[in-house]
């Protein structure tokens, strides 16, 4: 299975070592921290430590989890992440999820990025459903989330721990035969 995905604007790759200062920094942003539920790392080797977990995941052989870098087509310059968590193989089901420095907000690269990964997950994967979540107040990804078809499910109340305190989690879904935007 060919990881290495690429859109108009472009790149999408699985992470590597290469990649960890860029990750450190992308996660230290207080902007991107806002609506992560794992917070601030403490420092560069906790980063390390999980950008080697996700080189592992991408590379077994039964694969239940793949994280990706996504860097500008024309520059190669990186802008965030993109995973995506498989659930139990009988559902067919995966969760997505990203984080882009905030300089690259509003621009189209979350829609762009994610509109590949669901096709990656219906088309390569095989999935039924593909679903998300997302604090209520983070419109930025709600908009994201809208845009490429997913339908909001669920409103469940104070499950995400972030850094301001509990946070309502809004669930959105898409599911292989519906229509994508």
């Amino acid at each position: 299975m060919n990881l290495n995905l690429f859109t108009e604007r472009l790149n999408i790759k699985p992470v590597s070592e290469s990649d960890i200062a860029e990750i450190f920094e992308l996660q230290s942003l207080e902007e991107t921290a806002k609506f992560n539920t794992s917070g601030i790392p403490k420092n560069i080797n906790e980063t390390k430590s999980n950008v080697e977990n996700w080189i592992s995941e991408n590379n077994k052989e039964k694969i239940t989890k793949l994280i990706f870098k996504i860097e500008l087509k024309d520059s190669n310059i990186f802008i965030g992440l993109i995973g995506i968590n498989l659930g139990k193989e009988h559902y067919k089901n995966a969760e997505v999820w990203f984080q882009y420095h905030y300089k690259y907000w509003n621009k189209g690269y979350a829609t762009e990025s994610l509109r590949k990964i669901l096709d990656f997950g219906f088309q390569e994967l095989k999935l039924h459903r593909i679903e998300a979540g997302c604090a209520i107040e983070n419109i930025g990804s709600i908009s994201v989330l809208e845009k490429v078809g997913m339908l909001r499910e669920a409103h469940t109340r104070k499950l995400l721990p972030l850094k301001s305190g509990w946070s309502d989690n809004y669930g959105y879904a898409i599911l292989s035969t519906d229509k994508r935007k």
